[in-house]
């Protein structure tokens, strides 16, 4: 499984968490387990927005006299990138519609996502050595016995996520769930992409021996390293507005080494490109102006969601920022 596959869906393990009243656990810095981010009070809002940069990736794309958004999030940030920047707050404020992976905050949609994440009943125990594997690095980030409910495979994804914690990276932060509330806020229709159940579905595998095995290989990222670097260095690139670096990420995310892991970036990445593609071309054309925000590995390549509309015959133009960012921890 690779990082990015696991940040794609993060979220979705997180609400479920939440949903069933159980605290995200945060990342054990030495012996001690740091406090859970606490929520934000009217007046940290107010001057995040005050003082926000424009980050991450965002273009413009016309058709028919009308102008729509294209803005590549993150799933896990740290607090001061959660708050638009001048250029995308401007772009939110001229759509009429903001299209995300997954609303976050409809009723219907954590419902959905409850039931996908929770591990059916009956389901076979793993074998120990992953069993305590998956414990061990439960108990190494403060998860205790939250975790127990959900499926193996998400309970190794939400671990990935709360690596992150590690690097000031908090699924709290995310970007696209901002993005949610902002536009409530706005009196904006939000729509969802995606279902809960195709979002899950990807992380399912055929048969229990594949599941077990992308359970160990996650862990082994866990254990190696691996996991936490490749998220540092992506989230290096989009809090610097790097497009170049993100479209690299095949060379460098040591992710592509087998023909398995190769099929399961085109999967997760390439062919859920052209389905939404093809859904933003037609929330363009029936409601838009649309503000789309989705992960920023979508955007990348020929196969990006850019590259496809614009072969859908959109003008295609990515929105400069007022200043090149560097990256601040």
């Amino acid at each position: 499984m690779t990082l990015m596959g696991w940040r794609r869906l993060l979220g979705a393990a997180l609400l479920g968490l939440a949903l069933m009243g159980l605290a995200v656990p945060a990342w054990a810095a030495g012996t001690a387990c740091p406090p859970e981010p606490a929520p934000l009070r009217a007046e940290q809002v107010q001057e995040g927005q005050r003082q926000a940069l424009d980050r991450g990736f965002l273009w413009a794309v016309k058709q028919g006299g009308r102008t729509s958004w294209l803005y590549g999030t993150v799933h896990v940030a740290r607090l001061p990138w959660m708050f638009p920047g001048p250029a995308v707050m401007k772009a939110l404020n001229a759509s009429r519609t903001v299209a995300l992976e997954l609303d976050m905050l409809d009723p219907d949609i954590a419902r959905r996502l409850t039931a996908a994440v929770v591990a059916p009943k009956g389901q076979p125990p793993l074998p120990a050595p992953l069993a305590r594997r998956l414990a061990q690095q439960a108990e190494a980030m403060c998860a205790g016995p939250a975790l127990a409910p959900l499926r193996p495979e998400m309970q190794a994804m939400t671990l990935v996520a709360l690596a992150g914690r590690r690097l000031g990276l908090e699924p709290a932060y995310g970007i696209d769930g901002f993005l949610a509330g902002m536009a409530r806020g706005l009196g904006k229709p939000v729509i969802s992409l995606e279902t809960p159940e195709s979002q899950i579905a990807l992380l399912l595998q055929p048969t229990r021996a594949a599941s077990e095995a992308l359970i160990a290989s996650t862990l082994d990222e866990l254990e190696n390293g691996r996991a936490l670097r490749t998220m540092q260095r992506l989230a290096e690139a989009w809090g610097a507005g790097q497009l170049d670096e993100l479209a690299s990420y095949a060379q460098w995310c040591d992710c592509m080494n087998t023909a398995e892991q190769r099929a399961f970036q085109r999967r997760l990445i390439d062919e859920r490109n052209l389905v939404l593609a093809d859904k933003l071309a037609a929330l363009h054309r029936d409601s838009g102006p649309v503000f789309a925000a989705v992960g920023a590995l979508h955007m990348t390549g020929p196969e990006g969601l850019p590259a496809l509309l614009a072969a859908r015959g959109f003008e295609v133009e990515r929105v400069p920022y007022p200043a090149a960012l560097g990256f601040t921890r």
